[in-house]
Formats: C-alpha cells, structure tokens, sequence
C-alpha cells in the first residue's frame, strides 16, 4: 500500500509539472501576451479553445500549425500572427497544455 501511494503522489506531481512547464513554455514564448487561459485578450482565451476544438481529432496538427505560421478568420477580424519563435516540437507541447484545460 505504501509504495502503491507513493506512485500516485508521484503520477500526481508530474502531471502538475507538466501543466505548469506548458504554461511556463507559454509565457517564454510570449503567448500570454495576446492569450489568457481563463478570458480573451487579443485572441481567444485558452478553455474557450479547449471547448472549440474538443473532439477535434485533427486539432493537434491543426493549432501547431496555426501557433507558427499564424492564421486569420476562426476567432474574428484579429489576424495571429507567426511565431518563428516556437519550435514544432514546442507548438505540440502548448497545443496538447491548451486542449487539456477544461
């Protein structure tokens, strides 16, 4: 039991790190300049995306991509703008943070 406990903890903190490392990425990336994760900003807050794209088995793909070559016309007249900044691997970190947040 004592080791089954320990486990948990253990699985419960990684995953914490993990949500704090992708909004961590965020922030150094400059994201939450324009984004927020509970309210608009510039663009769309972050949960409000999550509920967009909920289901959406390409939205994956879909918002790394929007996150480095930017887009227009999904959230309004606001264009987003690219961000040469984010690496491929980057933008699939922020993507899968955005798309777990409820």
């Amino acid at each position: 039991m004592k080791y089954f406990l320990v486990a948990v903890f253990a699985f419960g903190a990684m995953i914490s790190n993990a949500a704090f490392a992708s909004e961590q990425l965020a922030k150094e990336k400059n994201c939450l300049a324009c984004h927020a994760v509970e309210n608009k900003l510039v663009g769309p807050g972050y949960k409000e995306v999550a509920a967009k794209y909920k289901g959406d088995k390409t939205a994956e793909d879909k918002l790394a991509s929007k996150i480095m070559k930017g887009g227009s016309g999904v959230w309004g007249q606001i264009p987003m703008p690219a961000n040469p900044q984010v690496s491929a691997a980057e933008a699939k970190t922020l993507v899968k943070w955005i798309l777990s947040l409820k």
